[in-house]
């Protein structure tokens, strides 16, 4: 029940319903709609509630349309009798019995005319009213999965600054501040250190390094008994769900410093590339 209320909420239903799926999603939504009664049901609800949107906005034809243009075929049916050019003698021909079922015939199908122009005209402004409600859909949708994504964001956001919070109160973490050196003196960020549970964070929000090019990264080192050792590599561009970026775990460290290195990092950091640096407090 609760996967099938999932699938639901995802979307996903709308886009069937609209025509917007490729084949592999739509015998993926027809399968749950298969196991899932409740994805059944609302795909029916929206079918019917994008069909009662179309005809409710629908464009009737203009009044008086059929009448017009049976009234223009109407003043056409007089047929002209021709003489035989076969017959020496000049004879008329009786047509009247044939005149009258070709009026007949020319009137049923004017009507025929007159109801395909009324069906067309129709079918164009349901058509229309359609397009426009797959985009309200889409629209929706789009609103629908960026609110979904800003709601994530800021739960994970909350949750990483309570932890931030609770770092002041325990005793084993330490808040070292790096700053910059000659390459950068403006460049300056935060690592956070569990001392007993080696445990290394970044601190995203309180980060100003320059930008990165997408043939390096920065490389975050420890100095251990005078010997640098290799904490991870990252990019300068926000996260965009966590405010604290999990590094490798250390014990024993005495300073921090950040190396602008090759992308996916380098065995020993690049002294003359070195952009903050700072000591850990004991």
């Amino acid at each position: 029940m609760e996967e099938g209320r999932a699938y639901i909420e995802t979307g996903i239903l709308e886009e069937y319903v609209a025509g917007l799926l490729t084949t592999e999603q739509q015998l993926e939504v027809e399968a749950m709609a298969a196991r899932y009664p409740e994805v059944k049901q609302e795909i029916e609800a929206i079918e019917i509630a994008l069909e009662k949107y179309a005809m409710s906005q629908a464009i009737q034809p203009p009044a008086g349309l059929k009448d017009r243009i049976l009234r223009e075929v109407m003043t056409k049916d007089h047929i002209k009798k021709a003489p035989d050019p076969l017959s020496s003698n000049t004879v008329q021909l009786n047509t009247s019995h044939y005149d009258s079922k070709i009026r007949t015939l020319r009137i049923a199908l004017v009507a025929c005319i007159a109801l395909l122009v009324i069906s067309v005209v129709a079918l164009f402004s349901t058509r229309n009213q359609l397009g426009d409600a797959k985009n309200e859909i889409i629209a929706l949708n789009l609103d629908k999965q960026k609110f979904a994504a800003e709601a994530s964001y800021l739960k994970e956001s909350n949750s990483d600054l309570q932890k931030i919070s609770a770092m002041s109160d325990d005793p084993d973490w330490k808040r070292v501040k790096l700053a910059g050196t000659k390459m950068d003196p403006q460049a300056k960020m935060v690592v956070y250190w569990h001392v007993s549970g080696q445990h290394v964070m970044l601190d995203n929000s309180k980060m100003q390094l320059p930008a990165n090019d997408q043939d390096h990264q920065y490389q975050l080192w420890a100095l251990v008994n005078g010997k640098p050792v290799d904490l991870g590599v990252f990019d300068t561009k926000p996260d965009s769900n966590h405010v604290l970026l999990k590094m490798k775990e250390i014990t024993g460290a005495q300073a921090f410093a950040v190396t602008l290195e090759k992308r996916g990092g380098s065995a020993s950091p690049t002294m003359d590339q070195m952009i903050v640096m700072g000591g850990v407090s004991i």
